[in-house]
């Protein structure tokens, strides 16, 4: 037999389950506590069954929040117990991805939620990716996603493929360059490097940097310049190995502690093709 202080515990954990229940009738589910508890033993409630109802109601609670958290994550298009993405046109399974149009219907698809930007351009996840290969990809996604072929198609069709173009354009500026393709597997792993921060930099090091700058900015021909702009390709290109080395071997924090030192050199880089310019 449970006694009235049991039954209001089942009760509360009831309501916790149904809110909505709970609001729309107050006055009968007190009726209802009311009048079992007047049917029932008034024996004292020991402590291990209050325990064990409290309990009941913690579990109770935690499976209800746990569902609805969980339900309320679901990415878009996936149904609860499988991985693959379905058409919001037909309906039907999407064979690969990234899936930039439906095998079936042949319908454009919205971008895929949280893909990496090497699945989007087909290379493997390295730092010393193939650039051919990275531009060959751009230029057939490009063809087929542009929205100028989607002009005559529905609003949905046109915004998707303005958002999947844009996202092609990304992917591609970002795996193009060593530096930001390793900005980017860095950020993959949770990393970042933040801008203007020299902390990590040695004096040594600040002051070859100061010299260059220097040096650039003294320049007063052309070939100048370009011996400075030769030299800092030189020093980009021994860092790409030394980078690529660390990435393989997994030292992230090397590999972070060069791609500042990269940024600084690649910033030298950009002021040399400015240089040159200005003696155009």
């Amino acid at each position: 037999m449970l006694s009235l202080n049991s039954l209001r515990t089942v009760c509360l954990s009831r309501a916790a389950l149904h809110p909505n229940r709970l609001m729309t009738n107050q006055m009968p589910l007190s009726r209802a506590v009311t009048c079992s508890a007047h049917c029932m033993s008034t024996s004292l409630l020991n402590k291990d069954a209050w325990h064990s109802n409290m309990n009941i109601r913690a579990l109770e609670k935690e499976r209800w929040l746990t569902y609805y958290t969980n339900q309320a994550n679901l990415p878009r298009n996936y149904c609860t117990g499988q991985v693959k993405l379905n058409c919001w046109n037909c309906k039907q399974p999407l064979d690969k991805m990234p899936a930039f149009f439906c095998m079936s219907c042949k319908v454009i698809q919205p971008p895929e939620e949280g893909i990496t930007y090497f699945k989007i351009m087909d290379c493997d996840c390295t730092f010393t990716l193939d650039t051919q290969k990275l531009q060959k990809r751009y230029l057939e996604l490009q063809r087929s996603l542009h929205p100028d072929n989607f002009s005559q198609k529905s609003v949905k069709e046109q915004e998707y493929s303005e958002s999947q173009s844009a996202l092609v354009n990304k992917a591609y500026k970002t795996l193009l360059k060593p530096l930001s393709r390793g900005l980017y597997m860095l950020e993959l792993q949770g990393m970042h490097i933040e801008e203007g921060t020299d902390s990590g930099a040695d004096s040594a090091f600040l002051m070859e940097l100061m010299e260059i700058n220097e040096a650039l900015d003294e320049a007063q021909t052309p070939e100048k310049a370009n011996e400075i702009g030769q030299d800092t390709k030189g020093k980009l290109a021994d860092l790409t190995v030394q980078i690529d080395a660390a990435l393989r071997k997994g030292e992230l924090q090397t590999a972070k502690a060069l791609l500042a030192q990269m940024k600084y050199y690649a910033n030298i880089e950009e002021k040399v093709k400015e240089k040159l310019s200005g003696f155009m």
